[in-house]
């Protein structure tokens, strides 16, 4: 395809799915594609978002697909670049966030060349940058539970700090108050930064007009890296989406049919709180113990065989969320490595049971479960449609396992949602 306006490249599935979601809000009709596409001649939208598996790899694993993403996106024109990660920065000292954003800096500028943002800003899902620290609602990132994640534990708030150990590559700081004085005072501070030899300017926003304010900053500039959140503001820069008028919706999907079921990998603190929500709603739910399947029993089947005859009756849940002492128990026993693997494989053979037995609307609860699920899928592309909660948009795909009929998947990042998320999700869709 030409004319591409935005190309993005987003480290896990529910992060791309996010990014995707506040596009889609802003008036750009959007595709996300699960890795990087054979080619795109068929793929006609303002903004295509290309889903990688990439934030816990290997940096060098990171980069390599990080560039084969940004490579296709050249091919089809893209005007801007955009790499999304998650909201509260989730990487460690070695990467991947400050490794990949060198990697696409350099391709497209040069070695140690170029100039952009780092924001994960998400003031809507409570994240905010202030005096480049980020805050989880109330509280520091250091001091929320991120700093328990059992894969990139965020111990460290201080996002220049944070972001300087990761890149080869000076980096600065665009405060609050600059920000609120306007585009042009930011673009100003831009100027002089790189008189500084600063390539990467972290950016601090409070609030939703920060973020209209940064984006119109960005116009024109190649590569943005941020959370979801600037995606709001970057719309505006392209007049043929202002446009359309209000009948010209981008968040279209087909009508929902079949049975519901949610599955949940995430520990977070959010996701345990739905989870509760969900049980005590009195709704059917079972549990998946990463200790029962490295003892080899048979825990896939025996939860389809549970779950079946549950279907006709509303939504079934199917879970290995749990506490972080827990987690932390399990990962002594089995290595947090095995652990996870264990649970995203039985999680994602489980979703496949369970749409051949007819479940069409599915929701998926955590980044790496989200991305296990649609792999097992064989997901090549999602139509991104309305959202259910902050970051979280229902979406239409196909998979082999359908024979052409779409099922409707919405993948929940873990720290995302209300507590009610997973029962009041399928209302909606229904109402569509």
């Amino acid at each position: 395809m030409k004319n591409l306006l935005l190309g993005c490249i987003a480290d896990d599935f529910t992060g791309a799915t996010d990014l995707a979601n506040n596009l889609v809000r802003a008036g750009m009709r959007c595709i996300q594609t699960i890795g990087v596409p054979d080619d795109g001649a068929s793929l006609q939208a303002d903004a295509i978002v290309v889903a990688l598996k990439s934030r816990t790899l290997p940096a060098a694993e990171a980069v390599s697909q990080s560039i084969a993403a940004l490579n296709w996106l050249q091919a089809q024109d893209a005007q801007q670049i955009y790499f999304k990660y998650c909201s509260t920065f989730d990487s460690t000292p070695k990467g991947n966030i400050g490794p990949v954003t060198d990697a696409l800096l350099d391709a497209l500028h040069g070695p140690d060349q170029g100039f952009t943002i780092a924001c994960p800003a998400f003031p809507a899902n409570q994240r905010t940058v202030f005096k480049g620290h980020l805050f989880v609602g109330d509280v520091l990132l250091s001091d929320s539970g991120m700093r328990h994640h059992p894969l990139t534990p965020m111990v460290d708030a201080n996002l220049v700090r944070v972001m300087q150990a990761q890149t080869r590559r000076k980096v600065g700081l665009v405060t609050q108050d600059v920000v609120a004085a306007g585009p042009q005072a930011i673009r100003e501070r831009f100027a002089a930064l790189r008189r500084e030899d600063v390539c990467v300017a972290v950016v601090d926003a409070v609030c939703n007009q920060d973020l209209m304010t940064i984006g119109e900053a960005l116009a024109g500039m190649s590569l943005v890296t941020a959370g979801s959140g600037i995606a709001i503001g970057l719309p505006q820069n392209w007049p043929q989406l202002r446009a359309r008028g209000p009948e010209s919706r981008a968040d279209a999907l087909p009508p929902a049919r079949g049975w519901q079921a949610v599955i949940s990998g995430s520990c977070s603190i959010a996701t345990n709180a739905q989870v509760l929500h969900f049980k005590q709603s009195g709704r059917p739910s079972m549990a998946v113990d990463p200790l029962t399947i490295a003892a080899g029993e048979d825990v896939v089947s025996k939860v389809l065989d549970w779950a079946e005859p549950l279907l006709p009756n509303g939504p079934v849940l199917i879970y290995a969320t749990t506490e972080p002492t827990a987690v932390q128990a399990v990962q002594e026993h089995l290595g947090s490595e095995r652990a996870g693997a264990l649970v995203e494989e039985a999680l994602s053979r489980i979703a496949s049971g369970l749409i051949a037995r007819g479940v069409r609307q599915l929701l998926v609860a955590g980044g790496e479960t989200s991305g296990a699920v649609v792999q097992t899928l064989r997901v090549k592309l999602m139509t991104i449609g309305p959202q259910i909660d902050p970051g979280v948009p229902w979406t239409a795909v196909d998979t082999p396992l359908c024979s052409g009929e779409p099922v409707h998947i919405a993948l929940k990042s873990g720290n995302f949602g209300s507590s009610d998320f997973f029962t009041k999700a399928f209302s909606q869709l229904s109402a569509l």
